[in-house]
């Protein structure tokens, strides 16, 4: 992720500043390399890192219906610290939690770390503190999956609504990370009040793009619990009403996902033509080009009837937009 994030360096706005104040602000923002990674910055890169690979393995967990491997146990598997003979279930699920459990102690280095780097006030201090309230509520969401069993092939409500609000979370815990990555690299701060258009142009591509998630998240739980290679109509007419539910909701993620990349799109189109940035091109550009492959994955992962390698690389993918539309926005709105 690290050299994929690299790609996009930040170029001096050309023109001469009017004053030297505005030469030292303009000199402030010109990084060697496009990035300053001082030892604190690729530090939160990593973590960055680490963070996709946890939410990937809590993917494969679901997945592989896993989620039941350390029973209803929680923070034990088992009623064990560490299960002695695990089954490849338990297994799967005792990795995802000792990597999430790695991840908060991340988290917590960092905030700390960034007291001692950055002076009160500045907005990596923000950025680490919304990322451990992130990792926490992230936490609480996991435990909350395994003490109410909606794990395995459980399709209670609980479950379908807790899905979505696992997906916020998570959303909500990457844009804390790499925001604050971007801006312990030398991003510069986000002004959002009186942006006018474009700051709502933003809000509604970022609300949307949510939404979008959501239903990605409903529509995977269907494709574990239900397999379409399962189903037949009078197999769908016996499930409950729940299950019914769940197959009735899968043609809404395709749908929801061809309006919104429009709407991103559009919104490319807009950002590209509005400002003469280069950092901002490079931003737009890239996420109207993860955004196609997406489109192009999503597809491939119907025809092909949701392999779990393929639930992942559209889980991925998801994350990549994602995070390019939060940094597309912070570029923006530092503009």
């Amino acid at each position: 992720m690290i050299p994929f994030v690299c790609v996009f360096l930040r170029e001096y706005r050309r023109g001469k500043p009017k004053s030297q104040t505005a030469l030292a602000k303009a000199a402030s923002r010109v990084i060697i390399g496009g990035m300053k990674l001082t030892s604190f910055a690729k530090f939160a890169w990593f973590i960055l890192v680490v963070n996709i690979f946890v939410i990937l393995w809590g993917a494969f967990v679901r997945a592989t219906g896993s989620g039941a491997g350390c029973g209803s146990h929680w923070p034990l598997c088992n009623g064990e610290v560490v299960p002695l003979e695990p089954r490849i279930e338990t297994l799967i699920e005792f990795i995802h939690r000792l990597t999430s459990g790695a991840a908060v102690l991340l988290v917590v280095v960092l905030v700390v770390w960034a007291w001692r780097e950055f002076p009160k006030g500045h907005r990596v201090r923000a950025g680490t503190i919304a990322a451990l309230i992130g990792m926490i509520a992230e936490t609480l969401a996991g435990a909350s999956l395994v003490l109410f069993n909606w794990v395995a092939h459980d399709i209670s409500t609980g479950r379908i609504i807790m899905m979505p609000v696992h997906l916020i979370i998570t959303f909500y815990l990457l844009a804390s990370l790499v925001l604050t990555a971007w801006w312990a690299s030398g991003g510069a701060p986000m002004h959002i009040r009186g942006r006018g258009a474009i700051g709502w142009a933003l809000g509604v591509g970022l609300l949307s793009t949510t939404l979008m998630a959501m239903a990605g998240a409903v529509t995977a739980l269907g494709d574990t619990v239900l397999p379409v290679p399962t189903l037949t109509p009078e197999s769908i007419s016996q499930l409950p009403a729940t299950g019914q539910l769940l197959v009735a909701l899968r043609i809404w993620h395709p749908l929801i996902a061809v309006v919104v990349g429009g709407y991103l799109f559009f919104l490319i189109r807009f950002i590209r033509a509005k400002y003469a940035d280069a950092s901002i091109h490079r931003f737009a550009f890239a996420l109207g080009a993860v955004f196609a492959i997406q489109l192009g994955a999503g597809v491939l992962n119907i025809v092909l009837q949701v392999p779990v390698w393929m639930q992942l690389t559209h889980l991925f993918l998801a994350d990549v937009v994602w995070m390019l539309l939060v940094l597309t926005s912070a570029e923006v709105l530092a503009t």
